[in-house]
């Protein structure tokens, strides 16, 4: 029976590529072959490499790849990440014929340790809110979020092992919850975002999408050019946590509290610590701090597309239009009265001797498309913040997946991603509660 490799999340392909269970051409047809019989449906590739050339260009440097890092192993980036020689037209019309002549860092780093692109996911438009065409893997009627669509839906439905994203508001963490796949965001300024297009300069990450917390630790140590190790780590020490439910910045469906309080428990049954969580004012007041900065810095960042005012969607001209009428005055006390909050909260961390925060990734599961990409509320302050953040897929509803979001602090990205480790290896095991 042919085995399903593309099944297989990245550290275990490497082990089976270093072990000779498989070859490199055996597992790339079995993503390509993957992709034929669902992308139909799903629309995740904005721009996808054609096979034998995936397979020329490994052959071409076999020696090179057979000794690196990835071996030659595909990843795949979203529309709004430049590639040498690749349209990168960031859902929309305006650059639909732009062709860059250099890779972004993140794509630089990730072809030198032996990554092989396989392609470009679907954005929405300057990766806000004007869908592109992108359904989500569960179920074709309903959205995938915004705006990492296309690199949610392409990892959650196994055609490709790893992609990047980028999250200005929720555009990772929340595809992830609804697509039902592992989302990472990094601490502001972990990574590099050379050649990634801007939409708001002050909130601007690179994301990376994968369906193991090990892969995407396996990504950040690359891009950081850090010690690898494919090695599960063992059991960690009690860690002290709080909840935030996000109900006091809009509705939150019940199975999605149900979740989180079930987690909660679990966690205190295991040992860990839960503590009362005092600043969900300041969470409210950063939510709306966030939308006022995002609006101003897009406003001034789209200044060509504003020259093609009508090839811009309505969702991109509204935030437009709220940003030039955002003063200069304000936007500043605004970036002030957000550093005042942060340091209210890292002031909680180290007072409550805190290590995470635990939270719902999205207000609940995907809604119909004919709704939009979904709320973002569940992200922005953590996102203004430049917290590092995780989601993972420890929930369903209605056969939909759901995630649940853990924050830690800042530059503390590994011990975060150590701990969401954790979860995975207990909470989708078949014992959990959360188990499906």
């Amino acid at each position: 029976m042919k085995r399903q490799w593309f099944k297989l999340p990245l550290h275990q392909l490497l082990h089976a590529l270093h072990s000779g269970q498989a070859s490199l051409p055996e597992i790339v047809a079995s993503f390509y072959e993957r992709i034929a019989l669902r992308d139909d449906k799903i629309g995740a590739w904005q721009y996808l490499i054609d096979q034998e050339d995936y397979l020329a260009e490994y052959e071409s440097r076999s020696d090179f790849y057979k000794a690196s890092p990835l071996m030659g192993l595909p990843f795949a980036v979203k529309d709004v990440i430049d590639t040498a020689g690749i349209p990168t037209s960031m859902g929309s019309a305006i650059h639909q014929d732009r062709i860059p002549d250099m890779d972004a860092s993140c794509v630089t780093a990730i072809k030198a340790a032996g990554g092989i692109l396989m392609g470009k996911t679907v954005t929405t438009e300057f990766a806000y809110f004007q869908a592109g065409k992108t359904n989500n893997p569960h179920d074709a009627e309903r959205t995938p979020g915004g705006s990492s669509s296309g690199s949610a839906a392409a990892v959650a439905d196994f055609m490709v092992p790893v992609a990047f994203g980028t999250q200005t508001a929720a555009s990772v963490i929340r595809p992830a919850s609804y697509c039902g796949c592992t989302g990472y965001v990094g601490t502001r300024n972990e990574f590099s975002l050379r050649n990634i297009q801007p939409l708001a300069q002050s909130l601007d990450s690179l994301g990376i999408l994968s369906n193991d917390v090990l892969d995407t630790l396996l990504l950040r140590n690359l891009l950081l050019h850090k010690p690898l190790n494919l090695a599960a780590p063992g059991t960690q020490s009690s860690s002290v946590f709080t909840m935030f439910t996000g109900q006091a910045l809009g509705e939150v469906q019940d199975k999605m509290l149900e979740t989180l309080q079930a987690c909660q428990q679990d966690l205190i049954g295991q040992g860990h610590q839960c503590v009362d969580f005092p600043l969900q004012d300041s969470i409210v007041e950063l939510t709306s701090l966030h939308a006022q900065i995002m609006a101003y810095e897009v406003a001034r960042n789209l200044v060509y597309e504003q020259q093609h005012h009508d090839s811009l969607s309505a969702h991109v001209q509204s935030l437009i239009r709220m940003g030039l009428a955002f003063p200069y005055k304000d936007y500043i006390a605004a970036l002030r009265r957000a550093d005042t909050l942060k340091q209210r909260l890292l002031d909680w961390f180290e007072q409550a001797g805190a290590d995470f925060i635990l939270a719902p990734a999205a207000a609940g599961i995907a809604p119909c498309k004919t709704e939009g990409t979904g709320v973002p509320f569940m992200s922005r302050a953590w996102q203004l913040l430049g917290l590092p953040v995780v989601s993972l897929p420890l929930g369903y509803a209605q056969k939909m997946p759901m995630g649940l979001q853990l924050i830690g602090k800042p530059h503390q990205d590994d011990d975060l991603l150590l701990q969401a480790l954790q979860f995975q290896q207990h909470f989708l095991s078949t014992d959990s509660v959360l188990a499906v």
